[in-house]
């Protein structure tokens, strides 16, 4: 005679507790003993009893998804941050999608994910999307802002200090004797950018050093806008001596049109950038920039979620992880 499929009574009985205990060891062990959550596991293993997690799932409405909402995928910035999310979701059995928010159809792609049938969490790294949508309610997925944040968005935050950072660009070329500074800004209207530039200035100002607005070029985090960058700062007659750039991109994009032009980094001018992305260490010269801890960035912000999703954290709070300056070869002092 076949013997039957071991059920969850069966664990019970061999463990000495009830179908709840069992239950609850296996959903969530840190609630209960450990002599108990050690008996439940020898009675699991003595009638093999197997978890059929998608049964799971669809008593509890779970979809064991999160989604990323990601602004430009092509930016490199963020692909450790989702090494690091991966890092931790996978071995608590999320998935992951990552969805591009400035893709084509993309407004009905993120609707459908502000719906629990579709996801558990989001991780939402676009400070332009529209608080409204993301306003938590019994329907919505519980929501954790990275990077990038929503004035008046009560959800937690896992990001940098971004105007400390640019006052450490700031110091460090301050610092090398640099009095002429100016600084090539990221996309109008975006939150990361308006911080670095308030750094940026505030830095300066503290210095007695010359805040001068045309000596501030505008930009959008791309190579592009470096280059663009570049052009207006060799079109000056009395150029500054160093540039912070708002992103790392802007600062490689600066940097080839500078040397595409004849001049040379760093005894022309010095580029202090802001990310450190792999790329930065091995172009010539090597960039000096503000490193971002974007692995660790990514681990904080799935471990905050998973706590959101499965009931262990109330919503609100941010984390605020350090930075650091990464100096290498492309910042000097000016020449006389």
């Amino acid at each position: 005679m076949n013997r039957h499929t071991p059920r969850i009574r069966d664990v019970a009985r061999v463990a000495g507790v009830s179908t709840a205990t069992v239950s609850r060891a296996l959903s969530k062990p840190e609630v209960v003993s450990a002599a108990t959550l050690e008996a439940v596991r020898a009675a699991v293993q003595a009638t093999g009893y197997t978890i059929n997690q998608s049964a799971r799932n669809l008593r509890q409405r779970r979809t064991m998804g999160v989604v990323a909402l990601v602004p430009n995928l092509a930016n490199p910035f963020f692909s450790r941050i989702m090494a690091g999310v991966s890092a931790v979701l996978a071995p608590a059995g999320y998935n992951l999608l990552v969805v591009d928010t400035q893709g084509p159809g993309v407004e009905r792609h993120i609707a459908r994910t502000l719906d629990r049938s579709r996801a558990d969490g989001l991780l939402v790294f676009d400070g332009t999307l529209p608080a409204d949508d993301l306003l938590p309610d019994r329907q919505s997925p519980p929501v954790v802002m990275v990077c990038e944040w929503i004035e008046g968005l009560a959800t937690p935050t896992i990001r940098v200090d971004n105007a400390a950072g640019a006052r450490l660009a700031m110091a460090h070329l301050a610092g090398l004797g640099h009095r002429q500074i100016g600084h090539l800004l990221g996309p109008e209207g975006n939150v990361l950018a308006q911080a670095r530039a308030q750094g940026a200035r505030a830095a300066l100002a503290e210095r007695g050093l010359p805040v001068r607005e045309d000596w501030f070029f505008p930009g959008d985090f791309s190579l592009e806008s470096g280059r663009r960058g570049a052009c207006e700062w060799i079109a000056r007659p009395d150029r500054p001596t160093a540039v912070f750039c708002a992103s790392d991109e802007i600062a490689c994009g600066f940097i080839g049109e500078v040397q595409r032009r004849g001049l040379r980094v760093p005894k022309d001018v010095s580029v202090v950038g802001f990310d450190n992305i792999e790329l930065v260490a091995h172009i010539t010269p090597a960039l000096t920039t503000i490193c971002q801890p974007r692995r660790a960035i990514g681990e904080a912000a799935a471990k905050v979620i998973i706590a959101l999703m499965e009931g262990d954290a109330a919503p609100g709070g941010h984390k605020v992880l350090p930075l650091e300056l990464i100096e290498r070869d492309s910042t000097s002092s000016p020449r006389n």
